[in-house]
């Protein structure tokens, strides 16, 4: 597993419970603005934590600790997730995983085995508009595929968006909402420029909060739950 970084404590990550977070290195999209770029530029990369030590550190927190978010960089694309998960789930642990859904397999199998807890896929744009906001080529079949899989599934989920005024409109955040038809929650990220991939992003200008208001207002009209975070 390449461990980029660990959490030890998280209070607002997993809904209503107390998480570790384990972030994976490596992402198969380069979106400019991600907050996040030593998880996703090679270059940027540190070393790696041992998985030993992640596990000593989650046997010596059982029982003040409930859950463990995977998170990343995107946590589908390393072949030991699997088996790293049935790990953390026989210690006990709950597990809450964070995907960009560009693997819908892995989440497939994930889901089966009853390994996971809760699922947070990030929605990056309209579908149409994906590669452009993700800086790569996207199958939008298996964005799709995806986001079917989560609706389907009998777990808590979430959706959510981090709202870039620059890449997206109001009416594509809007449109998200039809990509993501039956949903019951979409969590409307705030974007913060205090690190990204692309510099250009730490001078972007961000959603006002009566903005947010307004769009969070016109979405509850199709999704019951919706967040500003």
């Amino acid at each position: 597993m390449k461990i980029g970084g660990l959490q030890k404590i998280s209070l607002i990550d997993y809904p209503g419970l107390i998480s570790a977070i384990v972030f994976l290195q490596g992402c198969n999209f380069k979106c400019p603005y991600c907050h996040n770029p030593e998880l996703v530029e090679p270059k940027l990369f540190g070393p790696c934590l041992d998985e030993k030590e992640i596990f000593k550190f989650l046997k010596m927190r059982k029982g003040k600790l409930d859950a463990v978010t995977i998170s990343g960089g995107e946590p589908t694309l390393q072949k030991e997730l699997i088996s790293f998960i049935r790990k953390i789930k026989k210690m006990g642990y709950a597990v809450k995983l964070d995907t960009n859904g560009s693997q819908p397999q892995v989440v497939a199998k994930l889901l089966a085995e009853k390994l996971l807890d809760f699922i947070a896929m990030d929605i990056k744009a309209p579908l149409d508009k994906y590669n452009n906001a993700v800086k790569s080529s996207v199958d939008q079949e298996k964005i799709k595929e995806c986001i079917n899989i989560i609706l389907q599934s009998k777990i808590p989920y979430e959706f959510r968006t981090t709202i870039v005024k620059s890449m997206l409109t109001e009416k594509d955040i809007l449109k998200i909402a039809g990509d993501i038809k039956g949903a019951r929650r979409y969590v409307l990220q705030r974007f913060v420029p205090e690190k990204t991939l692309e510099k250009i992003f730490l001078q972007e200008k961000t959603y006002l909060e009566e903005e947010l208001e307004r769009i969070k207002k016109r979405l509850e009209k199709e999704i019951p739950s919706v967040i500003v975070r």
